[in-house]
């Protein structure tokens, strides 16, 4: 298992993760945008197929999650896991001291995998995610990265 920072050539297979792993996944426009963005969009790799992905942004010492998906068909396996001990490492190096989040509700995989990270709830935007039948909401993390 290695990750790597993701190029245009990953675009495929982001996208397919990113349609089977989201009920409204992003457009491949908004996905292209933050490739074109180093040291943004990261890629994990297992028996050399792209298995999971994350979207980072760091700003003036503040990471932010904007998006992480794994292939629903790997899930359960510790890819999630691996990713954002990646992540936590790799944007201490940036110099961020604090690192945010946003999850659905109803998420609880994530969120367990979020809070047995250290993360901590922050906040609650009512009514954030569309979902099939209404919204729900998004339950906002913080990682303070700082000793």
């Amino acid at each position: 298992m290695s990750v790597r920072e993701a190029t245009i050539d990953d675009l495929v297979a982001l996208m397919l993760i990113e349609r089977r792993a989201h009920e409204h996944p992003w457009a491949e426009s908004i996905m292209l945008r933050y490739l074109n963005k180093p040291q943004t969009v990261w890629v994990l790799e297992f028996d050399n197929s792209v298995r999971a992905y994350a979207v980072v942004t760091v700003i003036a010492g503040e990471a932010e999650l904007l998006m992480i998906a794994v292939d629903p068909d790997h899930q359960g396996n510790g890819h999630g896991r691996a990713l954002m001990e990646f992540l936590i490492t790799h944007i201490k190096t940036r110099a961020a001291e604090r690192f945010f989040l946003e999850v659905r509700e109803s998420n609880m995989p994530a969120i367990a995998l979020y809070e047995s990270l250290e993360f901590c709830q922050s906040g609650c935007r009512n009514n954030y995610y569309p979902t099939a039948t209404g919204r729900e909401d998004a339950l906002m993390y913080c990682l303070e990265l700082i000793d």
